[in-house]
């Protein structure tokens, strides 16, 4: 487990129980670097002084707030622990709620918290406490410059903590063009809708997910590097001219995937019935 990010304590009514925070995922993105088309080498970015337009070290930047068209408040970074609120090393929590009142949409980041090992008690306890009644924390904390609303869950062994927005912070749908009271769905095409949701429900396996984009670009840069020449393979986007006719045929073919896949499955069975009488 990497260095933790953050080290303070969850405040549970009269409880404290002190905890360290560790991010709980990673981004698997190909990074690229910005190279000179001339010769390849890459490129560097230097900070330049607008007023007397000379090249500045990093060491003699500072965070400013514009509190007028040109006129900034320069901020240190002992100021910002400086500011009047009581999350700086705490997870307050407030309330506790069912998860599902929750949307989605709210969420950021998530984050793994671990109990320092005079908490180790106090920590089961509250885990004990949220399993039990099958509720979530609401809270918040102070980190990079922002108190953050968050939720505190179960997740596997441990709790999870799971930054959220604000409610000025989620934009409204309002202005946007969509479907509404005038547009009659079809009985019909919403029975074939069903249908195809239908066959297509499982239970979500997230291991089987996976980017296939990224994939295909790390085995494009692969060939790339060898010399190989790279085809370009066109993708006509799907033409639907008639919705009833894009159904059934989606129908038909999640329903030959779907017996093709249990067919599958029923061949992995009997290989291992047949290793297991070996």
């Amino acid at each position: 487990m990497p260095r933790p990010l953050w080290k303070g304590a969850i405040s549970f009514s009269m409880v404290t129980i002190p905890v360290k925070l560790y991010s709980a995922t990673e981004e698997k993105d190909v990074r690229f670097n910005m190279l000179h088309e001339k010769d390849h080498s890459r490129v560097k970015q230097k900070l330049f002084c607008a007023e007397e337009d000379v090249e500045i070290g990093r060491d003699e930047v500072v965070k400013g707030y514009e509190v007028s068209p040109g006129q900034y408040v320069a901020m240190e970074d002992e100021d910002f622990e400086k500011v009047p609120v009581n999350t700086t090393r705490e997870i307050r929590i407030t309330d506790f709620v069912s998860l599902d009142e929750i949307d989605p949409i709210l969420y950021q980041k998530t984050y793994y918290l671990e109990p320092e090992d005079i908490g180790m008690r106090s920590f089961a306890l509250l885990m004990a406490a949220l399993r039990e009644t099958e509720r979530v924390a609401i809270a918040k904390v102070a980190m990079r410059q922002k108190e953050q609303l968050c939720t505190l869950r179960i997740y596997e062994n441990t709790i999870a903590l799971e930054t959220m927005y604000y409610a000025d912070e989620v934009r409204s749908t309002q202005e946007l063009k969509v479907p509404g009271e005038d547009i009659k769905v079809d009985a019909k095409e919403l029975t074939m809708a069903k249908s195809l949701v239908d066959m297509l429900t499982g239970d979500f396996e997230f291991t089987q997910y996976h980017d296939e984009y990224r994939e295909a670009l790390l085995e494009l840069i692969r060939a790339k590097s060898e010399g190989q020449t790279i085809e370009v393979v066109a993708q006509e986007p799907a033409k639907v001219t008639d919705l009833m006719e894009a159904l059934r045929a989606s129908v038909e073919a999640a329903r030959a995937r779907k017996s093709g896949a249990e067919v599958v499955e029923q061949e992995e069975v009997s290989r291992r019935r047949r290793a297991k009488a070996s």
